[in-house]
């Protein structure tokens, strides 16, 4: 008897290990926005390493090739948050 409960224990942990999401939950908005705004960060720093280098004789063809990408990602950035900022205007002329 004991062993059907053993078994049947085993059955119901495997089920529940099967339907647990294996991915990680939403981050929400916040975390979307942090995310971003860490890798527009990250692609600014390497666009002024790779400056950095070009003054020691590095390749000037990576130096503009990032510092184009970095200023892209930047004029992104601003395009989202002007979406954002129309939106959030246009719900507060919303009436309730």
């Amino acid at each position: 008897m004991s062993d059907i409960k053993i078994g049947v224990s085993q059955t119901l942990n495997n089920i529940n290990r099967t339907l647990k999401p294996s991915i990680e939950p939403e981050k929400g908005f916040e975390g979307i926005v942090q995310e971003a705004m860490g890798k527009l960060s990250q692609i600014q720093n390497d666009a002024e390493n790779a400056v950095r280098e070009l003054t020691t004789g590095g390749d000037i063809t990576q130096a503009i090739i990032s510092m184009e990408k970095a200023d892209m990602t930047f004029n992104l950035m601003v395009e989202v948050r002007n979406k954002l900022l129309n939106a959030y205007e246009e719900i507060m002329r919303m009436q309730v």
